[in-house]
């Protein structure tokens, strides 16, 4: 009909929607973030830098969204159920959460200590859980919702002094699953997405920056490039709009085609 919404606005609009973004003020939390915005959601921004929360507000400001800033440390339960609270009293309701907060420290096994395992689990994989858990009452009533968890390619592989963070990202899609299945009578949508190697300012220097690393991905990924915040975008609109009412339990990996394998053939 004339003057009817087209497919892709019914498919893919956010409008009258509401989304919490953890770790927001990152180079993919910030890109999700804007683009969650542009697509009509207003956006609650958390993250644990105020500075860096109210550059990512200016950003979705800039792109047209309306945001609202939400600093918190995820460091217990109580806080994330705190922070889910506020985002549901700021935004009125809350249609979509997106688990993007993170955090790694690069260590060989032998030398982890209990602090940094406890740390990193806490923030990377037991925030996403208590979060969830808190936001899905919400939803429950509201009649449904999204929830997109963030993982890694660590999700999948295994890779030297990365070994809790590798323990949480596989955890993540795991847990991933058990939501899919419990709450899809909820008509909640639980799905992982994967990101390859993403060039982002934490890893321009330590990883991009360093010749050996780069030369080592640049040769396993098929791609040839590193990944940008904004590669992830058409992924993360896909399984936090309409598009995925009938997807659920699902990882998606955004990676070049790193996981696809490689080839014998040396470049130039």
């Amino acid at each position: 009909m004339p003057g009817s919404p087209t497919l892709f606005h019914r498919l893919f609009s956010l409008e009258g929607r509401a989304a919490l973004i953890t770790g927001a003020s990152g180079g993919i939390g910030r890109a999700l973030a804007v683009a969650l915005a542009e697509a009509g959601a207003i956006v609650g921004l958390h993250g644990t830098n105020r500075s860096r929360l109210e550059e990512t507000q200016q950003h979705v400001e800039e792109a047209g969204g309306q945001a609202v800033a939400l600093p918190a440390e995820l460091s217990d339960v109580d806080a994330c159920r705190r922070l889910i609270a506020e985002a549901h009293a700021q935004l009125g309701r809350l249609d979509i959460l997106v688990n993007c907060a993170g955090m790694n420290r690069r260590q060989p096994i032998a030398e982890v200590q209990p602090e940094t395992f406890d740390t990193i689990v806490a923030v990377n994989l037991r925030s996403a859980y208590f979060l969830s858990q808190a936001a899905h009452p919400i939803m429950r009533a509201q009649g449904g919702g999204k929830i997109l968890n963030i993982g890694s390619m660590n999700s999948h592989v295994g890779l030297g002094h990365l070994s809790v963070y590798g323990i949480t990202k596989s955890a993540l899609m795991q847990l991933t699953k058990t939501m899919a299945v419990e709450w899809a009578r909820d008509n909640i949508q639980v799905n992982c997405l994967a990101p390859g190697f993403i060039m982002t300012p934490l890893t321009a220097g330590p990883l991009w920056g360093d010749p050996h690393k780069k030369a080592w991905l640049l040769a396993r990924i098929p791609a040839r490039r590193p990944g940008t915040p904004e590669d992830l975008v058409g992924a993360a609109l896909l399984l936090v709009s309409d598009a995925s009412a009938y997807i659920t339990g699902h990882t998606l990996n955004v990676d070049g085609g790193f996981l696809a394998g490689g080839t014998w053939d040396a470049d130039a």
